[in-house]
């Protein structure tokens, strides 16, 4: 079952991710508005603490999603 995530909820949608994951548990993360918010480390707070990857992230106006691409992604943070 995959989660969707407002990136901009910080450490709470952390916390709604570990409730939903302990009732349904989660095979994934969609992680929205992930470009209007400084707070991409949401990413690796994510994986550390469920273990459950971040599959699609979606960015910009549209409703398009994109895979996750952990090599760009952090390439992308210390760029």
């Amino acid at each position: 079952m995959l989660f969707v995530l407002d990136a901009t909820t910080g450490q709470n949608g952390l916390s709604q991710a570990k409730v939903f994951h302990e009732t349904v548990g989660l095979t994934g993360i969609v992680l929205t508005k992930l470009d209007s918010t400084a707070k991409g480390g949401i990413v690796f707070a994510i994986e550390d603490s469920l273990h459950v990857p971040v599959r699609f992230v979606g960015v910009g106006r549209s409703w398009a999603t994109a895979a996750l691409r952990p090599r760009r992604f952090v390439s992308a943070l210390f760029a």
